[in-house]
């Protein structure tokens, strides 16, 4: 399981230190993907192949909507292999995508990793924090 805040820099080649406490989730190679509110998703090899087979069975029910969805999110997304200094490289496209910059936060969101830009997580964190210590119905049917 993926938790916690991190923020690693962005260095010259566009690479980035994913944080150690998920190297054990990333030693087999991560897929990055574009996710929403303009982060980067960052799986393991094998949950993304998971998602894949769970988007590849609900898709035919999922009507158009659904299938623009489905090929955005596959064809933005990219394999890489840490490096033994647990660096990748996170490609253009999706550099672009998520308007990244040399200050980066990287959050473990369970299954998955986000990588933001700093300034912008730190917006949507502020916009969302109130929100989160606010809530006074179920927010997540059966669990909040």
């Amino acid at each position: 399981m993926l938790l916690g805040t991190f923020v690693p820099k962005l260095d010259d080649k566009g690479r980035i230190i994913l944080p150690a406490k998920f190297s054990d989730d990333f030693e087999d190679g991560v897929v990055m993907a574009r996710g929403q509110e303009h982060a980067i998703y960052v799986f393991s090899q094998t949950e993304f192949e998971g998602l894949v087979q769970r988007m590849q069975a609900q898709a035919p029910s999922a009507g158009k909507a659904g299938r623009d969805y489905i090929r955005l999110f596959l064809s933005g997304a990219t394999q890489e292999i840490p490096d033994k200094q647990h660096r990748v490289t996170i490609p253009p496209m999706l550099r672009e995508y998520a308007g990244l910059d040399r200050d980066l936060t990287v959050i473990g969101a369970g299954s998955r990793a986000e990588i933001w830009d700093t300034a912008k997580w730190n917006e949507y964190y502020a916009n969302a924090e109130a929100g989160f210590a606010d809530a006074d119905g179920e927010v997540i049917a059966g669990l909040f």
